[in-house]
C-alpha cells in the first residue's frame, strides 16, 4: 500500500481541510465502533436487512470522508468492504461467520490506518492480503483462514492494489451548484476538485453560469456519484448540489429549459443513504430521485458522514444538532470555575451567619437563592463529564469473542445498566481493571464446553456485567457462572508463596488471597494469564480511585467481583478535622469511626511506635501534628480525639484536636498548582478562604508499615 499519510495535506490555501480532520477522525472512529458492535451481534443464519444496511452505511460514511481528505488507502479498503456488504444486503450472497471475521479484521486495519494518518500509528500498513480476502468472498469464494491483523511494515512500502479494479468506467457528468448565500463557494468546490488527484477533470459550462444564476460544470471522472457528493457536501449544503449525466438542462428547477426528464437513469451504484437508491435492495435500475438527498437524514446519527450546516428539516430529522463536540479541557475549565463559585458561595454563607436576618432579610433571601442555584449549577456541570458505562462495556464483546475462540470456550456476555453514568476520568481509569476481571472470568472461571456438559451446565458460559448506583457511589459487578473459587486450592497456593493462611480463616479472607502480589491459581503460564500479575494491580488501581473490591464465590456455581467507586474525582465528601490552627480533610469513604482517647489506651512499642487497642484489634497511631509539623502555641494542649481510617485493607488511628464537620469539597490538584507533597492527595478551599489539605490515607497507612 503506498504511503498516503500526507495526501490530505496538499490542499490549496483557499480551502484548508485540516480544520475538519479531527471531526472526520472522531466520526470515523464512532462509525467503526458501531460497525464492530453490529458485526458482533449479527445472526449470520438470519441476518436482518436493516442490520446489513446499517453496517453498510458505517463503511460508506468512512469511505466518503476518507475520499474527501485523500486518504486513499482507507477509501480503497472501505470500498471493497462496501462491495461485499452491498451483495449481502441485496441477498446476492449469504452471510457467513468467515465474512464476519474478515470484516472485523478489516475494521481493525481501518483503525490502524486512521491512527497512522493521525500521527499516532507505526509504519506502513499492508492490507493487500485483506483486500484479496474480501474480494474473494465478494466473488463467492472462501478464504482458508480468518484474516489476521494487518501487517505493519516499518520501512518498506507494500505494493498498492490496482486502483482500476476499484473504480467505475470514466464518464461525463454535469455538476450544478446554486442557491448558495455566497456563490464564490462554488469556485471553492472547483478548486477542491482540482486539488485532489485522481478524481478527474472539471471545466465550466456556459462560462460557468446558466441563465438562472446557477453555476454548471462538466466533470470527467471515474469516481461514483456518491463519492463526489460526499466530497462536495462536506463544504456546502447537499440540497445546493446536483450531479446528472451531461445534458442540456439549466439546473434543477421544474420546467427549466432543456431539463432532463425525471426518468433519466443514473449511474450511481447505489451507495447513497436514501431509500430506493439505485442499487439498494428492492430497486431495479431505479431512476435518479428528483431530490437526490431529501431523505439523507434516514441514517442513524452515529453513522452520518461529516457535513456542513444542515437545512431546517421537519421534526424527527437533523439529529446531529442534538449534540455538540467540546474538548475535555473546556469542560474541565468550566468545572474548575464552578468549583470556585461554590467556594465563594460558601464564604458568603459563612460570613452572613453573624448578621441580623431581620434587618437584612432581602440579602439573606438572596444568599439562600444563590446557594440553591449554585448547587444546581454544580450538579448540571458535573453531569456534562458523566458518560454512560456502555462506553466501557462495548469493548468487551469483541475481546471475549477473540479470547473464547483462543481458549476453545463458548461464552455469552450479558450487560445490565449500560445507561448508568460515571465521570469520564473515572471511566478511563476503571477500564483496565474491568478488562482484567472479564479476562479472568473467561480464562479461570468459565469451563470448557465438555466440562460444563459433564456437570449438567449449558455448554455456553455466561459472563454478566452490571452497573448500578448505590447511594453516592457506583457499583460495577463482574459475574460468571463458571467453576468458582476452590478454598483448599487457594490456601495451598498461598502457603506455597509463604503467605500466612490458617484453616480457620473465613471464606471472605480466603477469597481475598487472590489479591496478594504474585498470586495465581493457573496451573501453567499462557499468553492469557498465569504470571501472577494482575489482581493485585487491579485492587491497587481501584483503591487509588477511592473505591473498594468485594469478592463472592460458590464453588461449582460461579464467582462475583463487585467494584464500588465514587461517581467523580472532582468533588468528594470529606470530614474536616483540626490540628492546632490547621484544617485537614479526610475522604469520608475511608473514615470508619472516631472516639475520645482515655488514659492508658495508647501503648508504646519499642522506642517510637505507638498503638491503640480498639475492641479486639491493635492499630498503629499516627499523630498528624508530628507528621505535618504543625506549629502549636498552646504547648500544654494534648490531642485527645482519634479517627480510625482504612485503606488497602489496613486500619490506622489518626490523632487530632477536634472534628470540625462533614462537607462536600471541591478537589484541587496540588501537584499541578504547587508541587508533590507526601501524604497529601490534593487540596481544597474552605468557606472562610483557608486552604485545607486532603490527606492521602493510603500513603499514611504505608507509612506505618515502615
Amino acid at each position: 500500500m503506498a504511503d498516503t499519510s500526507n495526501d490530505g495535506a496538499h490542499m490549496s490555501a483557499g480551502i484548508d481541510l485540516s480544520q475538519f480532520f479531527q471531526v472526520f477522525f472522531e466520526e470515523a472512529g464512532e462509525n467503526l465502533e458501531s460497525m464492530e458492535q453490529m458485526l458482533l451481534e449479527i445472526d449470520v443464519t438470519a441476518a436482518d436487512d436493516e442490520e446489513l444496511n446499517a453496517i453498510f452505511r458505517c463503511a460508506h460514511s468512512v469511505k466518503g470522508g476518507a475520499a474527501t481528505f485523500g486518504f486513499t488507502d482507507v477509501a480503497e479498503l472501505t470500498h471493497q468492504m462496501e462491495a461485499l456488504l452491498d451483495k449481502l444486503r441485496r441477498h446476492e450472497l449469504k452471510p457467513t461467520a468467515q465474512m464476519v471475521d474478515v470484516l472485523l479484521a478489516a475494521g481493525d486495519a481501518l483503525k490502524a490506518l486512521l491512527a497512522r494518518h493521525q500521527g499516532s500509528g507505526g509504519g506502513v500498513i499492508d492490507t493487500t492480503e485483506l483486500l484479496f480476502s474480501i474480494k474473494t468472498l465478494c466473488d463467492g469464494g472462501t478464504v482458508d483462514t480468518p484474516a489476521n491483523a494487518p501487517v505493519v511494515h516499518a520501512s518498506a512500502e507494500a505494493p498498492a492494489p490496482a486502483a482500476a479494479s476499484l473504480k467505475n468506467d470514466v464518464r461525463l457528468l454535469e455538476l450544478t451548484v446554486g442557491e448558495l448565500p455566497d456563490m464564490s463557494m462554488a469556485d471553492n468546490l472547483v478548486d477542491l476538485f482540482k486539488e485532489i488527484t485522481g478524481l478527474g477533470t472539471i471545466e465550466p459550462l456556459d462560462a460557468g453560469r446558466g441563465s438562472d444564476g446557477m453555476r454548471r460544470f462538466k466533470i470527467t471522472t471515474a469516481s461514483s456519484d456518491s463519492e463526489l457528493l460526499d466530497l462536495f457536501t462536506f463544504h456546502v449544503p447537499r440540497e445546493s448540489v446536483r450531479l446528472e449525466p451531461l445534458g442540456l438542462g439549466y439546473g434543477f428547477h421544474e420546467g427549466a429549459p432543456g431539463a432532463p426528464p425525471p426518468e433519466a437513469p443514473s449511474t450511481d451504484p447505489g451507495y447513497g443513504f436514501f431509500d430506493d437508491a439505485p442499487g439498494s435492495p428492492g430497486s431495479a435500475a431505479a431512476p435518479a430521485p428528483a431530490e437526490p438527498v431529501a431523505a439523507a437524514t434516514d441514517a442513524p446519527k452515529a453513522t452520518a458522514a461529516p457535513k456542513a450546516a444542515p437545512k431546517v428539516e421537519p421534526k424527527g430529522a437533523g439529529l446531529d444538532s442534538a449534540t455538540l463536540r467540546v474538548s475535555v479541557e473546556k469542560v474541565d475549565q468550566l468545572i474548575n470555575l464552578v468549583g470556585e463559585l461554590v467556594i465563594t458561595q460558601a464564604m458568603l454563607a459563612q460570613n452572613s451567619k453573624g448578621i441580623d436576618a431581620g434587618l437584612y432579610q432581602q440579602m439573606t433571601s438572596g444568599l439562600a437563592d444563590l446557594e440553591r442555584n449554585t448547587r444546581d449549577l454544580q450538579e448540571a456541570v458535573m453531569s456534562i463529564r458523566m458518560i454512560p458505562m456502555s462506553m466501557v462495556f462495548n469493548r468487551f464483546p469483541r475481546m471475549l469473542r477473540d479470547l473464547a475462540a483462543k481458549l476453545s470456550k463458548k461464552v455469552e456476555l450479558v450487560t445490565v445498566g449500560e445507561a448508568t453514568e460515571l465521570d469520564k476520568g473515572m471511566v478511563e481509569k476503571i477500564t483496565d481493571p474491568l478488562t482484567h476481571l472479564v479476562r479472568n472470568s473467561c480464562d479461570h472461571g468459565i469451563e470448557l464446553p465438555a466440562d460444563r456438559a459433564a456437570k449438567g451446565k449449558p455448554e455456553t458460559g455466561t459472563i454478566t456485567l452490571v452497573a448500578q448506583h448505590q447511594g453516592g457511589s457506583i457499583v460495577i459487578e463482574v459475574r460468571d457462572d463458571g467453576r468458582g473459587l476452590n478454598r483448599q486450592k487457594l490456601i495451598a497456593k498461598a502457603r506455597e508463596k509463604g503467605i500466612d493462611a490458617p484453616d480457620s480463616m473465613t471464606d471472605q479472607e480466603c477469597w481475598n488471597l487472590i489479591f496478594a502480589p504474585g498470586f495465581s491459581t493457573a496451573d501453567e503460564v499462557t499468553d492469557v494469564s498465569g504470571r501472577g500479575v494482575g489482581m493485585d494491580v487491579v485492587k491497587k488501581n481501584i483503591l487509588s480511585l477511592g473505591g473498594s473490591v468485594e469478592i463472592d464465590s460458590a464453588e461449582g456455581y460461579g464467582m462475583s467481583v463487585k467494584v464500588r467507586l465514587p461517581l467523580t474525582l472532582a468533588i468528594m465528601d470529606g470530614m474536616s478535622v483540626g490540628v492546632g490552627d490547621e484544617c485537614y480533610i479526610l475522604p469520608l469513604g475511608s473514615v470508619v469511626e472516631s472516639f475520645q482517647v482515655q488514659n492508658g489506651m495508647i501503648k508504646t512499642i519499642g522506642t517510637t511506635g505507638r498503638v491503640v487497642q480498639v475492641r479486639e484489634e491493635y492499630m498503629p497511631v499516627i499523630d498528624l501534628e508530628k507528621v505535618f509539623e504543625v506549629p502549636r502555641f498552646d504547648f500544654e494542649h494534648v490531642s485527645n480525639i482519634m479517627v480510625v481510617v482504612e485503606a488497602e485493607g489496613q486500619r490506622v488511628a489518626l490523632l487530632v484536636d477536634e472534628l470540625l464537620g462533614q462537607q462536600q469539597v471541591v478537589v484541587k490538584n496540588l501537584e499541578a498548582n504547587y508541587r508533590r507533597v507526601n501524604d497529601v492527595s490534593g487540596a481544597t478551599i474552605m468557606g472562610d478562604g483557608r486552604v485545607a489539605l486532603i490527606l492521602d490515607i493510603g500513603s499514611l497507612v504505608r507509612r506505618t508499615r515502615h
